[in-house]
């Protein structure tokens, strides 16, 4: 069995920082979650909100590799 892996302090105060921001605008959060393959907290929340934060806490936006069909 493997050791945990545990959130380095830049990205548990991000993460903290942006959920405060989503919440603050009444966005649900649904998923936040650390990657064990690359380190990175995953956050979903919205309906389209994607956001990767790495282990130095620099965040971003991930972009959908789908989009949602018209008809």
């Amino acid at each position: 069995m493997s050791s945990p892996i545990y959130p380095t302090p830049a990205q548990e105060a991000r993460c903290v920082l942006l959920c405060m921001n989503l919440t603050r605008m009444y966005v649900p959060i649904y998923l936040v979650r650390l990657d064990e393959r690359n380190r990175n907290i995953i956050l979903l929340a919205g309906e389209e909100i994607e956001i990767c934060i790495s282990e130095d806490g620099e965040w971003g936006y991930i972009e959908s590799t789908t989009s949602p069909t018209r008809g």
